[in-house]
């Protein structure tokens, strides 16, 4: 089985961190923080035990006053006096303060033991050995010796040093900046919580609305359905034996009157309805089936209830992005993104970017910070124009909602071309043949036409090694100065030249016959 990777919680962001198979001895000591721990140790008393001397003899052990990084052992002054004589190799040995965590005198390669780290990889950002050096794996990366590494870094950080202890006055004030914006954090906290119990009660507001309405609607329907129950109890309740309207109906059939007795029966005989007793059925339905309320769609309506969401980064279709005469930018939204109503996009100009002293890019002192913004972007794309030649631009993009904006996208690195752009046609009256070729629309492109020709040529690039030639030539004549254009190539072209010609050299290329040989 494979060893679990050993996990490591970062101090900063307190996330684990997977070290890997060998763990922390994958790791480099970082022995200039050592010798800061040890200098803190004995600057400040932390109240530990006392180093002893390790070569004084047992009953007279002094408390030891040096420490040898050569000898790795810790001396008192008569035994660092007896041990490293003047005038011999030992007398040159670095002698430091007592400790128990001796250093090594230099750092070695983790996997090739005893061998030092002299090479410094920019592009993986590690410390190489001659032997890691000469890997596949930094085959085409950025290695400088590290003393370069290290005076480029000392200068890198001397500066950055000094630009802030310049600028303690904007530290300060960043200071104050940072402060009131956890004020105002605090204030715009305690409002949304507002906002929030507000939202609630006008929830349960509307729920407690509700269900008086539908209350009154169940209350009506059984108060109805209860008068039509009781009113066919009551019906029901005189059928019986020694009920009023039986009692008053057998004295009825003893009237020998008749036409008293049909005047009195008419009314009493339409209140006896045998088949309504045959056919009993009740007047209203006590089940309340149609009053069952289901809930289960607002459920989990309330239960998706949460805060608005910020749209996600952009991700930039580098596909489609691209630099020329402008800048055309494409993104599109993470598919678990919410929605965005618009989009801002962002771009500065870069003079150029310097050699990298540590491993990351740097920028020119003399590049400009300001960002532009184009604001309120309604699609995933944008053209960006009135740009300067042979620069390096950088854009980034952030959507907006009613939440407001969300993170910005991965910045991308456009660079414009080095000369003006050269817009042209292609010119149809040079040495088109149509049988073989055609223009596209705008006469921006040409295609190769399929037919007798094409057959032809083709059978004989198969047989004796030649192809037919067509020769295009733009509309528009260059006389002088830088000029730039581009051209894109399908992959199922067999040859294409591209470049710049004399214009008294045409009618002899357009003399040449067409078949010409094969080009290696």
């Amino acid at each position: 089985m494979s060893p679990a990777p050993m996990l490591f919680p970062c101090p900063s962001c307190h996330k684990e961190v997977e070290l890997g198979e060998r763990g922390l001895t994958d790791c480099l000591r970082n022995l200039t923080l050592e010798r800061i721990v040890e200098r803190y140790r004995h600057t400040v008393s932390l109240g530990s035990v006392a180093i002893m001397c390790g070569f004084c003899k047992a009953p007279q052990s002094l408390e030891a006053t040096k420490g040898c990084a050569d000898c790795r052992s810790n001396f008192c002054n008569e035994c660092f006096k007896l041990y490293h004589p003047w005038g011999t190799l030992r007398s040159q040995h670095e002698h430091i303060l007592p400790t128990n965590n001796f250093r090594p005198k230099v750092l070695t390669c983790l996997e090739h033991e005893q061998e030092r780290l002299l090479w410094y990889c920019r592009s993986c950002q590690r410390l190489l050995c001659p032997l890691c050096k000469l890997r596949r794996v930094h085959h085409g990366h950025k290695v400088a010796p590290i003393a370069q590494a290290c005076q480029a870094l000392k200068d890198k950080i001397t500066k950055e040093i000094n630009y802030i202890l310049a600028n303690q006055d904007t530290v300060k004030a960043q200071i104050t900046q940072l402060e009131s914006a956890i004020t105002q954090m605090e204030l715009n906290s305690a409002l949304a919580r507002e906002q929030l119990s507000q939202s609630v009660r006008e929830l349960g507001a509307s729920l407690a609305e509700r269900q008086g309405a539908l209350t009154l609607a169940l209350e009506g329907a059984r108060l109805k359905r209860g008068e039509a129950l009781s009113a066919q109890v009551s019906e029901r309740r005189g059928l019986q034996e020694h009920g009023g309207l039986m009692a008053y109906t057998q004295e009825l059939l003893k009237e020998t009157d008749q036409p008293c007795f049909v005047q009195a029966a008419r009314i009493t005989h339409n209140r006896y309805a045998i088949e309504n007793l045959q056919c009993f059925s009740l007047s209203a339905d006590p089940s309340f089936r149609h009053f069952h309320m289901d809930a289960s769609r607002e459920l989990r309506l309330i239960s998706s209830m949460e805060y608005i969401r910020a749209p996600l980064a952009p991700v930039i279709d580098t596909q489609r992005t691209l630099a020329y005469d402008q800048l055309f930018l494409c993104w599109r939204l993470p598919q678990d993104s919410a929605p965005a109503w618009h989009f801002s996009v962002e771009f500065q100009r870069r003079m150029g970017l310097t050699e990298a002293g540590w491993g990351g890019e740097v920028r020119s002192p003399n590049a400009p910070v300001a960002w532009q913004c184009l604001e309120e972007v309604g699609g995933t794309s944008v053209v960006i124009d009135r740009l300067e030649m042979d620069s390096v631009y950088v854009l980034r993009v952030k959507g907006s909602n009613k939440a407001g904006f969300g993170e910005y996208s991965e910045e991308v690195y456009l660079h414009t071309p080095p000369a003006p752009v050269l817009s042209f046609s292609l010119d149809s009256r040079w040495g088109l043949h149509a049988d073989r070729l055609a223009l596209g629309k705008g006469q921006t492109y040409a295609r190769s036409v399929p037919g007798l020709s094409l057959l032809q040529a083709a059978d004989r690039s198969l047989t004796s090694c030649h192809l037919t030639s067509d020769l295009l030539i733009g509309d528009l004549a260059i006389t002088q100065g830088r000029h730039y254009w581009a051209c894109s190539v399908e992959p199922g072209s067999y040859l294409v030249k591209v470049g710049v010609g004399q214009e008294a050299k045409l009618q002899e290329w357009f003399h040449l016959p067409q078949d010409m040989a094969s080009p290696r």
